[in-house]
């Protein structure tokens, strides 16, 4: 490295200020997470290199030291596989703009670029019938000001498919309930959307907000504070609304419910009621519809009607004889 070279320290810097907040102008969330990845990957550099993070070069980015980092993660951290390949990606990202500040460094980079992202099994989806959906939604108790919430925050939940992190980022003024009833919803990378509101859910959120703060920035789904629910806050409250269900619902004692449970229900239940995949994949803030078909991927009911529509073959193979008349034919010509 040269005197006019830009040290690891300076293109770590400039990556989150320039790169990932100036240029590309990505989420907090986003941010946050290449951060606690660039946190613990330096903690892992200075104990297998003995030196501060500071003193770091490029060339100590090599692909034994990334291996390593990994294998800490899964090993001894304990991490599944999914995180594991986002530490990677968010590493990757970094080394693929170092390369663009520093061509001198590119073959160096590439070897660590090579480092192929892990396979795992992909479970099939967890979703609830409709009888446990509407268990669910009915456990809260109404006649209290945190169980009216939870009600209706169960209802849209269940509505939009929507993220923990979008229910939880909603605001008032985000709900439509005019002739074109709809919520917007602040997806990943940026992304927004407007969900339809089915009837029920337009009854729910209309007797909801006269008791909330009618500010358009304030939170749809408060707290007993007046902010937002937290993403532990809305699992907590879906816990507490599972075991009550549970009691005149067995099944769902015998399930792991979380919040994207619900949202693998609505996909599921949109795709039972014949919409096509296309729109579920809207309708959920799907980048692409490949990721749609794991809903049908997961529906056994759908497999075995499109089973039955098939005819068993014959167990003794058929051989084509032609009729008289045509043998007659073939024969004059």
């Amino acid at each position: 490295m040269t005197a006019s070279d830009p040290t690891f320290a300076t293109l770590l810097q400039d990556f989150f200020c320039q790169r990932l907040i100036a240029q590309r102008q990505v989420s907090d969330r986003t941010v946050k997470s290449y951060r606690d990845t660039f946190r613990l990957f330096l903690r892992h550099a200075e104990a297998r290199t003995k030196r501060p993070a500071s003193a770091l070069t490029l060339a100590d980015l090599d692909a034994p030291l990334i291996l390593g980092f990994l294998d800490h993660l899964e090993s001894e951290r304990r991490n599944c596989v999914r995180t594991r390949n986002a530490r990677l990606a968010a590493l990757r990202s970094f080394l693929r703009y170092a390369a663009s500040q520093d061509p001198a460094a590119l073959p160096h980079i590439q070897r660590s670029l090579a480092i192929p992202t892990k396979r795992f099994d992909r479970p099939l989806l967890g979703f609830l019938s409709r009888e446990e959906m509407e268990a669910i939604l009915a456990a809260p108790d109404r006649s209290t000001w945190s169980g009216h919430r939870d009600h209706v925050l169960l209802g849209t939940l269940y509505n939009t498919g929507a993220r923990v992190s979008e229910i939880i980022a909603a605001r008032v003024g985000d709900v439509a309930l005019d002739q074109h009833a709809c919520i917007q919803l602040h997806g990943k990378g940026r992304k927004e959307r407007a969900v339809p509101l089915w009837k029920s859910t337009i009854r729910r959120l209309k007797e909801w907000l006269p008791r909330i703060d009618a500010g358009v920035e304030a939170p749809l789904f408060p707290n007993g504070r007046g902010r937002s629910l937290s993403r532990s806050g809305v699992e907590t409250r879906l816990r507490a609304a599972v075991a009550r269900a549970a009691i005149g619902c067995p099944s769902l004692a015998k399930q792991r419910i979380s919040p994207h449970t619900l949202r693998h229900t609505t996909a599921m239940h949109l795709l039972q009621s014949g919409v096509d995949l296309t729109v579920i994949a809207l309708w959920l803030g799907h980048e692409s519809p490949e990721t749609t078909h794991l809903y049908v991927e997961a529906d056994l009911a759908m497999k075995e009607q499109a089973l039955a529509k098939l005819q068993d073959l014959p167990d003794k193979a058929l051989r084509f004889r032609a009729n008289d008349r045509l043998l007659a034919f073939l024969d004059g010509l």
